[in-house]
Parts: structure tokens; sequence; C-alpha cells
């Protein structure tokens, strides 16, 4: 594959699995399935301590819908505030057909005997429709299967709120800094556990109400500013099909709660010389075990300002 295939497919990878934090806004629940009290209003919160300019951190929703994808006031003036945007994945500037291995089976697998021929076939026509081949499908991680599946209804110009910040960034000649690479991303879907990915993508399939697809409860949540609210999405949806309550955990620990760590442990060097403007998924931030909380634990003064 040429350089800027691969280029183009690393830039498509990292946007499609970005979307799944808008489907799973609100993941970021305990392992008991407990929201937690702890940053439960708000949007953007202001990270202090003496002797360091002021950070900040933004909860974003990664959805291409005008409702949540403009800058803000408030965000607006923090980002002019700071020197750099450190984001989960920079995002890039389009989208590709073509995969690489962070997406594909292994060893010669296929995804149909994997889901079964009733839910390949309604795969199939779906990802047609998005101009895939029959030999792109059929090689597909079940993960990657879904995602493509959630992103189906993007407009091609449309952007998502982290979007917007990048170019904001860009225009100012901010440092831009990925806080996460792709290839991290993809691993994070890989360590779920194959039975769950495969459960997950025909729950999908079956039901475009679930949380995994719907993202009107979690564009309105953010809307309000309601952690909490956002916090209980994975816990509603199992309360209503109980069979997927451990798929839901598994999905939540490894790609809120894993990275959720991952991303504190990016940021400690960079925040202790301040001026940083943090844009990540809502979902990373409320609860005990939230990135707001490790931030507090830290020594920081967390504020909310929006």
């Amino acid at each position: 594959m040429h350089r800027d295939t691969m280029q183009r497919t690393r830039t498509a990878t990292r946007r499609r699995a970005s979307l799944v934090a808008a489907a799973l806004l609100g993941a970021a629940i305990s392992a008991a399935g407990q929201a937690s009290a702890a940053f439960d209003d708000g949007r953007l919160w202001r990270v202090s301590r003496a002797g360091t300019p002021d950070s900040y951190v933004l909860g974003t929703i990664h959805v291409a819908d005008e409702r949540v994808a403009q800058i803000a006031p408030r965000v607006a003036d923090a980002l002019a505030r700071t020197r750099t945007l450190a984001m989960e994945i920079v995002p890039g500037q389009a989208y590709a057909d073509e995969l690489d291995g962070l997406e594909t089976l292994s060893g010669g697998a296929r995804l149909e005997p994997l889901i079964g021929p009733a839910a390949y076939a309604r795969l199939r026509v779906e990802l047609m429709v998005q101009g895939l081949r029959d030999d792109t499908i059929e090689r597909l991680k079940p993960w990657a299967a879904m995602l493509r599946i959630t992103r189906a209804d993007r407009q091609p110009d449309a952007r998502s709120l982290d979007e917007n910040l990048f170019a904001a960034a860009r225009a100012r000649r901010m440092h831009v800094w990925s806080l996460e690479a792709a290839e991290e991303q993809a691993a994070s879907f890989d360590t779920v556990p194959v039975d769950s990915q495969v459960a997950l993508l025909t729950h999908v399939l079956a039901r475009r109400d679930s949380p995994l697809a719907a993202t009107e409860p979690a564009i309105a949540a953010w809307l309000r500013g309601d952690l909490r609210a956002i916090a209980r999405l994975p816990a509603k949806a199992a309360d209503r099909f109980p069979e997927m309550r451990v798929h839901y955990t598994r999905l939540v620990k490894h790609i809120i709660h894993d990275r959720t760590t991952l991303l504190h442990h990016r940021l400690f060097m960079p925040l202790r010389s301040g001026r940083v403007f943090v844009a990540v998924g809502a979902s990373h931030l409320p609860g005990d075990d939230g990135l707001l909380a490790m931030l507090r634990r830290d020594g920081y003064r967390v504020t909310r300002v929006w």
C-alpha cells in the first residue's frame, strides 16, 4: 500500500474510532455500574495551580451535528488563552475506503462466519452503499464494521466540534497534539473480547435505537451539560437489554476507562507547563475515575467555566 493511501486509511480509522465515543457518551461508569456524583455537570473546566498558567479541559461530542459543533464564546476565549491543543486524535481531512491492518482480520479470517449469514447480509447491503467492495467487507473486524455503520449518516461536508477546534487552532498557529496514536486506539478495540464485538455489531444491526447507533440522547444531554445523564446512558441500555449488559460493560472498560487512564498519563507533563487546551470526549470526564477527578488528585484546582 502506498504511503499516501496508508495515511488516508489511518486517518479514516482514527475518525471512525472516535465516533464510538459519541455513541457511548456517558460510558464512564464504575465497574459496578454506578454513576459518580463527581463532576456531574458542565462542559468546560479551568485547570489551575499556583505558579502554573491555566489550562482548560473541554468535553466534546464526536458527531458532525451543527447543534453541538459550533465553538461557544467561552470555549473560544479559553482557546485564545492557550498555546497547545491536545486531542484524542488530531482530525484528518478525508475519509478513505481502503483499509490497513488496523481494521482487518488476520490469517485469512472472514467476518461472515463470526456473525452469521443473516447479519452479514444486512451488513453487506449497508456497507456496499458506502462504496465498500465485497472483498473489503468480508475482511473487517467486527468492531470496525460496527464503526462504519455508526458513521453512515454523516454528511460529507459536515464538521464535528473536534474538527472545528482543530481548524481554529491551526488558524491561530497553535501546536496541535494527539494524545494517542491510531494504533493505540485500534488496539483498545482489539482488546474487547471477540464475542462482545460480535454481539455489539449484531445488536446495532438489529436495533438502530441502541446507544451505539442512536446519538440523540447523547446530544440532548451534552446540550444541557448534564454529565450525569450522559453517564447513565449505558446503564439504561443494559436495563433495556439485560442480555447485552456484559458486552456494554466490557466495551466501556476498554474504550472509555482504560483510555481515560492513558489520556491522563499523556497529559501529566504538558499540564505542568500550562496553557494547554484539552479536548476529549465528554465520556472521559465525569466520575471519581474520570479525567477531571484524576487531575484534581494531581493537585490541580478544577473549576467549571461552562
